[in-house]
């Protein structure tokens, strides 16, 4: 008996109308995108692991998913390193490119490698599925699609700012209800200064970035397992939990950050750019998160995360400034910022709240009833006429029974049928019914065309 097929954990199938749904997101982000002056450009799925590894920190590069060499690639190992059975030394040896984790490493690679022919500050976006070897749970898998934006060759904090109004049009058109967190990693070193913990900004970064998730107690576990000390643990600890509005915190800290100058650095980027945005018509809420850390050893200074309010979910959004990370390919000086819309979490959002537009799916809209090869004949040049209106229109493809043919467009929950036989062809006339209401009403093809093109202007 044949076994029965499946799919790897941590990955979908996505059926004709789960498709159109994605192509909505898709769409939806790209035009944003153009609207803002962004190009889109894709890269390959795999890359050199030298390309990828580094640059996620240490947690990131367990998550890499490697790809064995082609070819037999046992042949350069002795036998006391396969007795050996070290799988990390074996991955090593035997892996020289993995599946992307993100688009923004690859991206950097991108602007290194083709730098000759880029145009700075140089606007990107790219929709392309991105691969991480997680453990699989509601809102995390280990294939789903990223919608990136970055700008490259630009220190202008108008960049965030721009981006902020992105990121609140794009939830705005989709009718999800978000809040916009935003931090500074220079905020997040200023703090690791003052609490006489400058050399453990990472952990602390990784660790608080967990609240949400974790909690207080297991973050601060985390801490005092990384070694950091118990009298920095209680300095950290009024501004884990820090309320008030934004002008609130950054007033507090100014007093807590007066002798880092880094963290002052980090409070005057945080209030240009909050300047900017309070006097902006944005529908999103705004809050300055001092927990948000985004754990990705490359941001340097302001970073961002969106929250759905009316469902739970990871963030569906999230990004920053990571002015070091095309440094590492050997280009130096090039300040890059970006912002990753989760496509697949957003699709799950608007499932489960219902969003979609109406006629958002692209589904079939008209659909020719089959009753021989005559009518297919006279149809043929009917049915172009109505498609080149952009009337979404398909004929059944056999002369089958009425019923059958009936019942395909039901299944396919099609508005509208067409039923055109001898009578209709001496008319030069459609009859066309609404499966909806079960009206039937005998038009022309012009006609025919009104009555679609007044549907959808």
């Amino acid at each position: 008996m044949a076994q029965k097929p499946s799919i790897p954990k941590g990955t979908r199938d996505f059926s004709p109308i789960e498709t159109a749904k994605r192509n909505y997101i898709f769409d939806t982000i790209r035009d944003v995108y153009n609207r803002y002056g962004f190009q889109q450009i894709e890269t390959p799925a795999m890359e050199n692991l030298s390309t990828l590894t580094g640059k996620y920190g240490e947690e990131g590069d367990k998550l890499l998913f490697k790809i064995l060499n082609s070819g037999d690639c046992l042949a350069n190992f002795t036998e006391a390193e396969l007795l050996d059975k070290n799988s990390v030394k074996f991955a090593n040896k035997a892996c020289e490119k993995g599946l992307r984790y993100d688009l923004t490493v690859p991206f950097a690679r991108f602007v290194v490698q083709h730098r000759n022919e880029i145009v700075f500050p140089f606007k990107r976006y790219q929709i392309q599925p991105v691969w991480r070897a997680d453990r699989p749970q509601k809102g995390r898998y280990r294939e789903f699609y990223q919608c990136d934006g970055d700008v490259v060759g630009s220190n202008s904090l108008l960049n965030e700012v721009e981006f902020i109004e992105i990121m609140d049009e794009v939830f705005r058109r989709f009718g999800i209800r978000v809040c916009i967190k935003m931090n500074n990693r220079k905020i997040l070193t200023g703090i690791a200064e003052v609490i006489g913990e400058a050399d453990k900004v990472v952990d602390i970064t990784i660790a608080i970035d967990k609240l949400d998730k974790t909690g207080l107690y297991n973050v601060n576990e985390e801490l005092r397992n990384k070694g950091v000390s118990v009298s920095a643990i209680a300095q950290l600890q009024p501004v884990i939990v820090m309320n008030g509005n934004n002008r609130e915190k950054l007033a507090v800290l100014k007093e807590t950050l007066r002798n880092s100058e880094t963290g002052m650095k980090g409070i005057e980027e945080t209030e240009y750019i909050l300047g900017h945005i309070e006097t902006l018509p944005l529908t999103a809420e705004i809050e300055i998160d001092l927990t948000l850390a985004r754990g990705l050893n490359y941001y340097t200074g302001a970073i961002f995360e969106v929250k759905a309010l009316d469902m739970e979910i990871g963030s569906i959004t999230g990004g920053g400034r990571y002015d070091n990370l095309t440094g590492v390919f050997g280009m130096e000086g090039v300040s890059g910022v970006g912002i990753s819309f989760g496509a697949d979490r957003i699709y799950d959002v608007l499932n489960q709240l219902d969003l979609y537009p109406a006629d958002s799916l692209k589904t079939t809209l008209l659909m020719f009833v089959n009753f021989g090869e005559k009518e297919v004949s006279y149809l043929l040049s009917v049915i172009s006429r109505i498609r080149a209106a952009g009337i979404r229109t398909e004929i059944y493809p056999e002369a089958a029974k009425m019923k059958k043919q009936i019942g395909y467009a039901d299944a396919k929950k099609i508005p509208y049928v067409a039923l055109v036989g001898e009578n209709e062809i001496s008319e030069n006339k459609i009859n066309l019914k609404n499966m909806f209401s079960g009206e039937q009403k005998l038009v022309s093809t012009d006609e025919l065309i009104r009555i679609f093109t007044s549907m959808n202007p």
